[in-house]
């Protein structure tokens, strides 16, 4: 399994704005597809954004306008541009690795031949 370590998370005011960073050991990182999540205390892990192994990418409702996703495969690291932030963005987030975007109606999943392999998160609290 792809190793990920995240990075970026941090402290801010509504409205401001944060950049993530997710980079992964593994050499053939183009060939995956990739996923932002996030999990706040009390509630489940849910997904943010994902991007497909040709860049190609899919928002949840609740971050759509607010949130972009971007991947360097030169650099083996997957990036969330956060702006725009709100106190319900307040959670740890999470990057997960799969082999595509799987999308029905408007909802999309990170598809995967195994369980995801979960990083220790960068957690991001944003105050009203």
């Amino acid at each position: 399994q792809v190793q990920l370590v995240e990075s970026g998370g941090g402290s801010v005011q509504a409205g401001g704005s944060l950049r993530l960073s997710c980079v992964a050991s593994e050499y053939s990182f183009r060939n995956y597809a990739l996923g932002w999540f996030r999990q706040a205390p009390g509630k489940e892990r849910e997904g943010v954004a994902g991007i497909d192994r040709d860049g190609s990418t899919s928002y949840s409702h609740f971050v759509k306008g607010r949130f972009t996703i971007s991947r360097d495969n030169a650099k083996n690291t997957l990036y969330l541009q956060m702006d725009s932030l709100k106190p319900e963005d307040t959670a740890m987030y999470y990057c997960a690795s799969g082999t595509e975007i799987g999308i029905i109606g408007d909802t999309w999943t990170l598809i995967t031949e195994e369980d995801y392999s979960w990083g220790r998160g960068t957690q991001v609290t944003v105050s009203s």
